[in-house]
């Protein structure tokens, strides 16, 4: 039997999303074996268990950051 790191998984293309498209995404795994995304220019970083999860929360979590950033309600307290 082997585990999710043992084994030469398929590379994930973050071009598959549409979020991730404009992207400069770095993927590791972290010393507990996570697996960690991150956009280098928005700074978002999101985990999975494996490299296609973390690169799909990845794709969610750039595009509500995104979403965050065209906010224009007018509501600036922060």
């Amino acid at each position: 039997m082997s585990s999710d790191g043992d084994g030469e998984a398929e590379p994930v293309d973050p071009d598959e999303y549409d979020e991730l498209v404009d992207a400069d995404v770095e993927t590791w795994v972290d010393e507990n074996g996570l697996h960690i995304a991150e956009d280098e220019i928005t700074g978002v970083s999101s985990q999975g268990p494996d490299e296609r999860t973390a690169v799909e929360n990845l794709a969610a979590a750039v595009e509500t950051h995104r979403e965050a950033d065209e906010d224009t309600t007018g509501d600036n307290w922060l």
